[in-house]
């Protein structure tokens, strides 16, 4: 069979990737075998590629995204048949031994193996996962869109439920790729206010489609620093930054600290208010955003969504960091209220600069996303097609892998890459 082989690390702008022939695999005890379908490109891979991550031995088969239809099953599975459609995703086995799985945190599993790294992934023509880390894939979504649900949908998953979000709380998502724009749909759904934080235009005006209150670059955080040397203005609203107003509204940085108990505002009442005055006024709203509530009279700019405009979104109760890049994380710790949640997705990261005592202060948590269980893709399977989200792929063809790897690496993708068999669905 066909498969794309790394034969060591390599800059992901290099073609790193192999084209070889190689023996189809026999699925053994436990095991089945998916004719692969698509399989997402995902950051991971980039690190993967690039030598964040590094694999046991070369050459290493990527791909942790993978929707296939099985073709052959080994001894011992039930509850699988052959031409079931069925998708693999990063865990590939865990020990089921050691004290992290009996407390069933296999995602801690310090003897675990994951798929694309430890053993071949999905870009290939077949691979071989355990049944018991497979998941089926629901009617509703086509192959090209099931499979970034399987990592950058089940790994947002994860960091969302970690985050503590309650309904009509306020989320803010740093990186606006493959798996924020699959959460910010399950946020907007459980009736929260998401606001984003991104670089490229391309990802700002998706998010503002997928129902976002305000997009733009975290710049605007940053320039509510005070400049080295000098003190830091009195009168903070709480323990945190920036200084509250006279009414304890925007200081002197512009940003709104939200009423409490205010819901979300409906994106296309936001957007249709700003139209006309630049600023839109938040409104209690039910669950999925419907407007139509009390006008609390804070102003929520949505200037943001041109940088250059410098309108700075209002203070969130969570926030979610999804770029690799160190330097972020003291401006989501600047972007959440006292006692507000920090999480940081990333399996690989740049360090984390250090940062004043005074943004962790107030009871802020920071925490991170290590791997995804079985269980936590079975339940987003689950709330994906309840809802059901709207997947944006750019699909590749099965030759383009090293195109693709490129793309994600330079954020040239709106929402996820996927590449597709000629035998794929459109």
């Amino acid at each position: 069979m066909k498969a794309w082989q790394l034969h060591g690390p390599a800059d992901a702008g290099s073609q790193p990737l192999r084209l070889a022939e190689v023996p189809e695999p026999e699925p053994g005890p436990g095991e089945i075998r998916l004719r692969v379908r698509a399989c997402g490109v995902c950051l991971t891979d980039v690190h993967t590629v690039e030598g964040d991550l590094v694999p046991p031995s070369y050459p290493v088969i990527p791909g942790h995204q993978v929707v296939g239809v099985v073709d052959a099953v080994g001894p011992g599975v039930a509850g699988v048949r052959v031409g079931e459609r069925r998708g693999a995703f990063w865990l590939h086995r865990a020990c089921g031994r050691c004290p992290a799985c009996r407390r069933g945190e296999e995602n801690l599993c310090p003897h675990a193996a994951f798929t694309g790294l430890h053993v071949p992934g999905g870009y290939a023509e077949a691979m071989v996962v355990p049944a018991a880390s497979t998941v089926p894939i629901p009617q509703a979504f086509t192959d090209a869109e099931a499979a970034p649900l399987l990592c950058a949908g089940v790994i947002g998953y994860r960091a969302l439920r970690l985050s503590g979000l309650q309904p009509g709380e306020r989320l803010a998502l740093f990186g606006f790729g493959s798996s924020a724009h699959l959460v910010i749909q399950v946020a907007r759904h459980r009736g929260c206010e998401v606001v984003v934080f991104t670089r490229s235009p391309g990802h700002r005006r998706l998010a503002l489609e997928l129902g976002a209150a305000w997009a733009g670059s975290a710049e605007v955080l940053a320039a509510d620093e005070p400049a080295a040397g000098k003190a830091r203005p009195t009168g903070t609203a709480g323990d945190g930054w920036p200084p509250a107003g006279p009414e304890g509204g925007a200081g002197a940085s512009g940003v709104v600290p939200r009423a409490a108990g205010t819901a979300p505002t409906s994106a296309g009442e936001a957007r249709t208010a700003a139209g006309k005055t630049g600023t839109a006024r938040v409104k209690s709203a039910g669950p999925g955003g419907a407007g139509g509530g009390i006008d609390t009279g804070k102003p929520l700019s949505l200037e943001g969504s041109d940088p250059a405009a410098g309108g700075r979104p209002p203070l969130c109760d969570r926030a979610i960091v999804f770029a690799p890049a160190g330097e972020l994380v003291p401006l989501a710790l600047r972007a959440v209220r006292p006692g507000g949640t920090v999480v940081i997705n990333a399996v690989h990261m740049t360090d984390i600069p250090s940062f004043p005592y005074r943004l962790i202060h107030g009871e802020r948590v920071v925490r991170t996303v290590a791997h995804v269980t079985r269980r936590d893709a079975r339940e987003f399977m689950e709330v994906a097609a309840a809802i059901p989200l709207r997947v944006a792929v750019r699909p590749y063809g099965f030759d383009q892998a090293n195109q693709a790897l490129y793309d994600v690496k330079h954020s040239r993708v709106d929402g996820s890459a996927v590449l597709a068999m000629p035998s794929a669905q459109a």
